[in-house]
This record gives C-alpha cells, structure tokens and sequence, in this order.
C-alpha cells in the first residue's frame, strides 16, 4: 500500500505544475493522488498502513489530503475499505501540507511586483519558477540590475562601473539568471548572442592582448619609434592594418623568443598564438592582404590548430611541420589525445602526417627544433 512518504514525494513533484499554473488561473484542484499500490496481506501490516495514512490525513491533523475509500474484497483480509485515492481539495490544505504556505506567499508577492515592471517576464518566470524560488534573497536587487539595463542598454561600461547600488560583485555572481532574464527584456537589436556576458549585452570587458613582433625595422622605427616587440588588446591590434607582407604566427613562447633573434626580415611580423587562443586573430581584416605562415607543436592538437587558422584565411602556409623535420627530431614523446579523425583544411601531406601523429599519440615540441635550423627553415621563405 503506498505511505504517507509516498504521498508526500508525489505531491511535492506537483508543486511547479501547481505555481505554473498560477499563470492563466488554471483550475489546479482538486489535486488526486491514486493509491494504486497493493496492501499488506498481514492483518496486522495491514492494520499499520491504514493507521500510518489516517495519522497523516487531514481528517487527523486538520490539513492536507482527505483519504477515499473503496470496498474491496482482499485475499487474507475479506471486505475491506481501501484507501483508493488521496484528495487535496484546495490551496490551503495542499500549501500547509507540504509547509510552503509562506514561500508561495512571497512567491505571489515578488511575481506581481515584477510583472508591473516586466511583464515580459512572466512566461520565463512561470515556465522556469525555480528562477524565482532560488533567488527570493537577492530578487529586489536582479530587478534593479534588468532596470538599469532596460534604461541603458548597451552601456559600454565596465561591470564593476555600472551606477547600480549592489554589490560590486553582484552582477559577476549572478550572471546566469541576469542573462535570462535580460534576454526576456531587452530588445533583441540591443543583445547579441555571445556567450559571453559583458559582449552579449554591451559591456566592455578585458580584451585578449595580441602579442607580436617586428620582424622589419623599417617599419618599427617609422611606427612605434623603434619599439619592435609589444602586446596590444585585441580592438586595437585590429585597427593597426599594418602594411606588411608576411604574418608569421608562433603557437608557444619558445617559438616567439626564437622569432625575436631573428635578423631583419622584410615587411614581415611574428605573433605569438597561444596555441588554440589563436582564435582571436580571426576577422582581422589586414590579413587577408599578407601571407600568413603557422608554425605549431608537431603534434594533433597542433595539426588542428593549423586547420583552425585555414579556416578563417585561405592564404596560410606551415613552415617545420612536415615528415623530414619530424623525423630529425622527434625524441619518442608522448602528446594528449584527440579524438578528430579528420581535419577540414589541411594539404593531402598534412592530412597523413596528422593521422600518422594520432594513431600513435606523437608529439614533437617545437623547443627542441634547434634555433639554427629554425631560421635557416625562416630565412627560405
């Protein structure tokens, strides 16, 4: 026979249907529970069960579910009245039963105040109530947050210098819920649909730095009075449209220093990549004008990133990535798994060397490619 326990799990798994249905006036009572379990064939299991659901009933406490019996003859027991269904009659018995009489109260409360504000809120609220019962404690606040962004949208300003009085932290903390929420309320011309919170709704945020070197001094000392290794955020790095030939992008740091002895090159410069970070350095539209040559670890992971640079230029060449450096080199270590099987934008050459470098979990770290070799490789093309 079901138990009192029972009863509770599967009217507390109806309290969401019951708030959503808060939402049209939807007639949610009376809320039946069936007792569809078979009962103990003990008399006195029997006798228990009965005793432990009256207890728990509202005929007993004042509150809660009203029992409704059905005359049944039972093997072992005879005619009995069984416990068929369990009714909830109304809102009060069913909120003072699970003891959120105060919790819906409240509910009500912050749901009528939003919705005087937003009422664009309501269907994410009532679709998605836990948005709502997780945040009662910080509510007032979110609301403020939704008012300023819906009076200011795309602000331009850093997260911590929004003029709202909260928590230095509080938007940072509350992202998730705030993006939500704002998506409900904003115009979606005022939104994008980065993933990121401060682009998604026109915050400034601390921008990757693009660091790189000068390869011609020509050209350092025309424009940045001689300096010719520097870092600039990505906005700026492109805007620089520097009228250079060749961009030479550089996956690890090892690889940068070795970039930075080099001897003056012509119209050339070296970025430093950051392995798969070099996803910055798409749209920039100054390259398409230049050569771009990519050197990475001879690995997969490195293979994938040369794909990745192809797919957002056409004009991309490796350099020390083919079979005779690997096999001049390569001291038996061990990469990190990765599970493509084939990559999109790599040379017939490349695909195979790929393969070959996955199957067997190769990796050559482009630090124990000697510096000599490195810029006679450079200095060819």
């Amino acid at each position: 026979m079901i138990t009192p326990e029972e009863i509770s799990k599967k009217a507390n798994r109806k309290y969401i249907s019951y708030l959503q249905s808060k939402k049209n006036g939807d007639v949610f009572f009376p809320l039946i529970i069936p007792g569809n379990k078979i009962p103990s064939k003990s008399t006195s299991n029997y006798s228990n069960e009965i005793k432990n659901l009256y207890l728990d009933s509202k005929e007993k406490k004042g509150y809660g579910y009203e029992i409704i019996y059905t005359k049944k003859r039972k093997k072992g027991l005879g005619l009995q009245s069984l416990p068929t269904q369990f009714i909830f009659k109304d809102e009060i018995d069913y909120l003072k039963y699970l003891g959120k009489e105060n919790e819906v109260s409240l509910f009500n409360k912050l749901c009528d105040r939003t919705f005087a504000i937003f009422p664009e809120l309501k269907d994410v609220i009532f679709n998605k109530p836990s948005i709502l019962l997780n945040n009662f404690d910080k509510w007032e606040d979110l609301l403020k947050v939704c008012t300023y962004f819906k009076n200011n949208p795309n602000p331009k300003l850093y997260i911590r210098e929004l003029p709202i009085k909260v928590h230095t932290k509080f938007v940072e903390k509350n992202q998730s819920v705030l993006t939500t929420l704002l998506d409900a309320i904003l115009d979606p011309n005022d939104t994008s649909l980065n993933k990121s919170f401060e682009k998604r709704f026109g915050l400034k945020y601390a921008e990757p730095m693009i660091r790189f070197k000068i390869l011609d001094h020509k050209i350092s000392n025309t424009l940045f009075s001689g300096i010719d290794d520097m870092a600039l955020p990505l906005s700026l790095f492109q805007k620089l449209n520097l009228k250079v030939s060749r961009i030479v992008i550089l996956e690890n740091k090892v690889s940068l220093y070795n970039a930075l002895t080099i001897p003056d090159k012509d119209s050339t410069i070296a970025i430093f990549g950051q392995g798969y970070s070099v996803s910055n350095l798409k749209e920039i539209e100054w390259f398409n004008n230049a050569q771009i040559i990519y050197w990475g670890d001879f690995d997969a992971h490195g293979f994938d990133i040369l794909s990745q640079i192809r797919g957002y230029y056409e004009n991309v060449q490796s350099i020390l990535m083919d079979k005779d450096t690997f096999n001049k080199f390569y001291e038996s270590e061990k990469g990190k798994i990765l599970p493509k099987e084939d990559l999109p934008n790599l040379l017939p050459e490349e695909q195979e060397l790929y393969k070959l470098l996955k199957l067997n979990n190769w990796r050559l770290e482009q630090e124990k490619i000697p510096r000599d070799h490195f810029i006679n490789a450079f200095n060819k093309i």
